[in-house]
């Protein structure tokens, strides 16, 4: 399990600051709902931890390893043992659904067989549909495929960017219970992002709540609720 830290971190779009003097600690091994409205640097947060993005002042670790600083890639994306799973889920249209989980195995060079996979898709029940194409899956069936393909990877960091925006409330609650399982199981840290406070409520073992690139909360969801500002609109 792998801590996440912030040591005063900014990053700007072009003349927008994103992130201002950000630092904080990710707890290892827990579900930290990153909460707040658009705008406010939650999937910057993501996308500098998987690094997509570089840093523009302060420095990012992971597990007390620095692996980005201002200008400079230390660990190269591939190398982080971190999982992604985007809010457009980024499925390969004219790949099965097979061929999708094991294409992040093949590239990596992960030794695995057709067992790894299928035993990955019981878990959310759609191990009947390995050789569905994308469109032939539901919203909710697409969401744990893109879950799977991460999650058969073994990461050490599991970040996920409002993956469940748009399902059905049953639906998103079974991934969530499945997600839940499979940590348990195989411990590792998750950062989700969601505008959702009840959301956040329902998944989170801690709430970061985010307004214009600062920490202005953090706590579990009883202390957030309690707090007042959970309600950020």
């Amino acid at each position: 399990m792998f801590s996440i830290i912030f040591d005063h971190v900014a990053y700007s779009y072009g003349n927008r600051d994103v992130l201002d003097d950000f630092s904080f600690c990710f707890t290892a091994g827990k579900i930290t709902c990153l909460l707040g409205p658009s705008g406010s640097g939650k999937t910057t947060v993501l996308r500098l931890i998987a690094g997509f993005e570089i840093p523009q002042q302060g420095v990012i670790k992971i597990e007390e390893g620095v692996v980005s600083q201002p200008d400079t890639i230390i660990v190269p994306p591939h190398k982080r043992e971190v999982g992604f799973i985007f809010q457009d889920l980024a499925l390969w249209p004219h790949f099965t659904v097979y061929e999708n989980i094991a294409f992040g195995l093949n590239e990596r060079k992960m030794p695995h067989n057709k067992n790894i996979i299928t035993d990955m898709l019981d878990v959310f029940g759609i191990s009947d549909h390995l050789k569905k194409y994308p469109h032939q899956l539901s919203g909710g069936q697409k969401q744990m495929v893109a879950i799977a393909r991460s999650l058969v990877l073994k990461p050490k960091i599991l970040l996920m960017d409002e993956p469940l925006a748009n399902i059905d409330i049953e639906v998103k609650n079974n991934i969530i219970i499945h997600l839940k399982q499979l940590r348990q199981e195989n411990p590792f840290t998750v950062l989700y992002v969601t505008h959702d406070h009840n959301e956040a409520v329902d998944i989170g073992d801690e709430i970061v709540v985010l307004k214009l690139g600062k920490v202005i909360e953090s706590g579990n969801s009883e202390q957030i609720r309690q707090s007042g500002r959970l309600f950020l609109r």
